[in-house]
């Protein structure tokens, strides 16, 4: 009887209408402010409390939504580098460009940077002239984005291009002459924008061109006579413009067997190596009879 005793005094306590085991209770979490709230617990356990991590997971510890900063919901951006490196070493992880050049948001080294490829990345805006610091740049392509303004004269800066694209983008404003300051270049498109004026005659200093397209602009002038300096020249498009006056002859010394010059408003006579169907193209209301 003794030892009934302690089991019986447990089980009447445990049970009487003061204690919280009792089976009318729910236990947990009671507190409106923390993420497991319960609006049916009837004895609050302070320690079963939850709170929302950064993540918005619930007693979560944010490593489900790291990014490679280790930010949560973080977009890298803490920690990249002067030459777009996430935890690079061009500078302190979130630090200041210095003395290095951004562009659109990020930065780039001026040293270790040949090449910038940008292609459809739906940038808008005009052209920042510091991309002429850009001076150790081989190829660089802002193709297929919203860029508008002119093309920045610093451009010519940029003496170790050998690619230059720009096209499919909405340019405005004339091709500046410092286009023919990149001699080293092979390809050169600036086309499907909204080019105007005359095509400058220093294009002609750019002899290595492999590859020109100037076509679906609003060019307006006649064809310089420099053109025929480009003998590497495997590709040439100036169709889809302005362009009036006579073709000069020197267009056939390219080593493009067909330059493309339709639908522009260029007069008689036509070089022999303009084919026919390049011929009944034009719009030659202007032209002298």
């Amino acid at each position: 009887m003794n030892k009934l005793f302690p089991i019986l005094a447990l089980l009447f306590f445990s049970c009487g209408e003061n204690s919280p085991f009792t089976s009318e209770n729910v236990y947990g979490c009671n507190d409106s402010s923390a993420c497991n709230y319960s609006p049916n617990v009837t004895f609050n356990i302070q320690s079963s409390c939850l709170e929302l991590d950064a993540c918005g997971h619930c007693g979560g510890d944010n490593s489900a939504c790291l990014d490679g900063c280790g930010v949560p919901n973080g977009n890298n951006s803490s920690c990249t580098d002067c030459s777009g490196i996430i935890n690079g070493s061009d500078f302190d992880c979130g630090g200041a460009c210095d003395e290095n050049v951004e562009l659109w948001g990020q930065c780039y080294n001026i040293e270790t940077t040949t090449e910038l490829s940008l292609f459809d990345y739906q940038y808008t805006g005009e052209i920042p002239p510091e991309i002429g610091n850009l001076t150790n740049l081989e190829e660089l392509n802002l193709g297929r984005n919203y860029l508008t303004g002119e093309i920045p004269s610093s451009i010519g800066n940029l003496t170790n291009l050998e690619s230059l694209y720009l096209y499919y983008n909405q340019l405005t404003g004339e091709i500046p002459v410092e286009i023919g300051n990149l001699t080293n270049l092979t390809a050169l498109y600036l086309s499907s924008n909204q080019l105007t004026g005359q095509i400058p005659s220093s294009i002609g200093n750019l002899t290595n061109l492999n590859e020109l397209g100037l076509h679906e602009n609003q060019l307006t002038g006649e064809i310089p006579v420099e053109i025929g300096n480009f003998t590497n020249l495997v590709h040439l498009s100036l169709n889809n413009n302005q362009l009036t006056g006579e073709i000069p002859e020197e267009i056939c010394n390219v080593s493009d067997d067909y330059p493309s010059v339709g639908n522009n408003k260029l007069c008689p006579p036509y070089p022999s190596c303009i084919t026919q169907q390049e011929i009944d193209s034009q719009d030659t209301s202007n032209c002298a009879e």
